[in-house]
């Protein structure tokens, strides 16, 4: 059995693009670490079976969940997230929605800490051009921060970055160890 479970939204085939990728990467790791999953065919039972979970969601429109997670959302007090370890990547359009800059992606990190999950994966926010996020903490963001908007030329080398840290907070592999270029 894999070890985490992906799980995403996506409205415009970015964010699932991403998730592919990832998920990509991680077989690359080693193979079948992880399992894909889109938000629109989950269940809370599918949900509750990972201690470890990456969960992917765009910030749409000013600051909204995307569609599919909006419908899960009542779904996510059916779970106890105590003793399970959460990454997240958020996607967003830091010029175009400088205020609401992966928004949805803060809203799913309280929400999961509301439930007693812990976060992993946080990211600085070196480098952005925003002026707010509801997924901020400190200088980081609770997610991996993504713009496929206007620099999805940096995903790549992001994710080569981002994954070896969330798997070393998941306790599966050493970061030193992890390549995934």
């Amino acid at each position: 059995m894999a070890k985490i479970g992906l799980f995403y939204g996506s409205n415009t085939g970015f964010t699932e693009q991403v998730a592919d990728h990832i998920k990509e990467l991680l077989d690359n790791i080693e193979p079948g670490l992880a399992e894909l999953f889109n938000i629109s065919q989950a269940t809370p039972q599918t949900i509750a079976q990972w201690d470890c979970l990456i969960f992917g969601i765009p910030t749409v429109n000013i600051g909204q969940l995307q569609d599919d997670w909006d419908v899960f959302w009542p779904h996510l007090d059916e779970i106890d997230f105590a003793g399970k370890k959460v990454a997240i990547f958020g996607l967003g359009d830091q010029y175009n929605y400088s205020t609401t800059f992966l928004d949805a992606a803060g809203i799913l990190a309280n929400k999961i800490k509301e439930r007693g999950g812990e976060l992993v994966g946080m990211w600085p926010t070196s480098g952005y051009q925003f002026e707010t996020s509801l997924a901020l903490d400190g200088d980081h963001f609770m997610c991996l921060a993504l713009d496929e908007e206007s620099e999805s030329n940096l995903t790549q080398t992001r994710l080569e970055t981002w994954i070896p840290q969330v798997l070393a907070a998941f306790g599966i592999i050493a970061p030193e160890v992890a390549h995934v270029g």
